[in-house]
């Protein structure tokens, strides 16, 4: 598993962008781990699928809330993992108001959940293999605090705690 002091691995996520600009095509884009982690701090948390109930109703608007006090802590940016596609993604981002806040990235086949030892089995319950719940604070793309969550739990990810730690 990930742990503090660890880079982020070597991964491609998906990010939907719906508007064309700063030579984005609108529909899905790749977006390379390392390079778009490198020289920034980011404030990144991971779930395990989107319109979930806990993550729709707590985890992403926690960010959404506080994206301000987290740039004033020193956070660039703000991303969202899930082991889901680019689209729903997307959809989910318009659903949660996170445009100009929070990044949606998708992991759509779980590389990244699977790089950093972070998944979860949800095949029991009809969802496959999923990432677990948690969140990380990333500086130049190293791990700087990383919070797991128990099974069923969400006590250490949320963006209080995380703000915590960017304030240091």
């Amino acid at each position: 598993m990930i742990k503090v002091g660890d880079s982020l691995p070597t991964a491609t996520l998906m990010e939907y962008s719906e508007v064309e600009g700063e030579g984005c095509s609108i529909g899905p884009n790749p977006v390379d781990v390392a390079k778009a982690s490198a020289g920034k701090t980011i404030a990144l948390f991971a779930l395990p699928g989107a319109f979930t109930p806990t993550c729709s109703a707590k985890h992403v608007p926690g960010y959404v809330e506080n994206q301000a006090a987290l740039q004033a802590a020193g956070v660039d940016e703000i991303w969202c993992v899930s082991v889901n596609d680019a689209f729903v993604m997307g959809a989910w981002a318009r659903d949660q108001k996170t445009a100009g806040k929070v990044r949606m990235l998708a992991d759509g086949s779980a590389d990244f959940a699977k790089a950093t030892g972070l998944t979860l089995d949800l095949t029991a319950r009809g969802m496959g293999l999923r990432s677990n719940r948690y969140s990380m604070l990333v500086k130049d793309g190293k791990v700087a605090a990383l919070n797991v969550e128990g099974p069923g739990k969400f006590e250490v990810s949320d963006a209080a705690t995380l703000l915590k730690q960017a304030q240091g």
